[in-house]
């Protein structure tokens, strides 16, 4: 497996481009509900009324990028979230019943929920199917290659209690920062499996440091 560098780039012109203009009022999603690990439902405008909040949604829970790229987001520590009143978030949109798997997986100890319906995705516009620039898409957090990912999720899928895609294949991922209230402060749309937000653009953009992502992470100043 190739070594993963420590990404320390800072926050440039570059990171508009992840910027779209999309139009989104997040006053519209107060009766949207997300579902926990438990099966119980709790409003998707809780995540964000207090303070402000990373949401990271999932393709889902058998994507092999969207696992490599969670296993990096479990990295972020607790008490830099904390001292900073910042709640990260994942939400995917399978049953609530593999949440706990994807975890212990994952080794994400944060607050993760699902969208089974997908109606939070569909509301906000996320995507469905994907779609490749000229330049493809490369992000820092997947190890793994197309081959030998998309073997390990099939091989995941079989080996389930239940085989299913633990959601919507075509569906696609995106990552906001908004809160206190209804403030949307940043919004990225995956066009495809590869083209998540780079992890320290996010920290940085909702004012949190950087971090290396190695397999011991350590804040880094840059």
């Amino acid at each position: 497996m190739a070594a993963v560098h420590p990404i320390t780039r800072q926050i440039s012109s570059s990171v508009q481009s992840k910027q779209a203009s999309h139009d989104i009022c997040l006053s519209e999603l107060k009766n949207y509900f997300i579902i926990d690990r438990h099966g119980d439902k709790k409003s998707f405008s809780s995540l964000f009324e207090h303070n402000k909040a990373v949401i990271v949604f999932v393709r889902h829970f058998l994507c092999y990028t969207c696992k490599e790229y969670v296993e990096d987001l479990g990295k972020i520590p607790q008490h830099v979230l904390q001292d900073s009143n910042v709640r990260l978030v994942v939400i995917g949109q399978s049953s609530h019943s593999h949440i706990q798997d994807f975890c212990s997986l994952t080794g994400f100890p944060h607050e993760i929920y699902v969208d089974p319906e997908r109606q939070i995705y569909k509301r906000l516009g996320l995507r469905r199917g994907e779609t490749y620039m000229e330049t493809p898409s490369v992000s820092p957090h997947v190890k793994s290659n197309m081959v030998s990912g998309s073997l390990k999720s099939v091989w995941r899928a079989m080996t389930s209690p239940v085989f299913d895609f633990q959601g919507d294949p075509q569906q696609q991922g995106g990552a906001l920062i908004v809160g206190p209230g209804p403030d949307v402060h940043f919004a990225h749309f995956d066009m495809n499996r590869l083209d998540h937000m780079p992890i320290n653009w996010l920290l940085q953009l909702a004012g949190l440091p950087a971090l290396d992502f190695s397999d011991s992470p350590e804040i880094i100043d840059i």
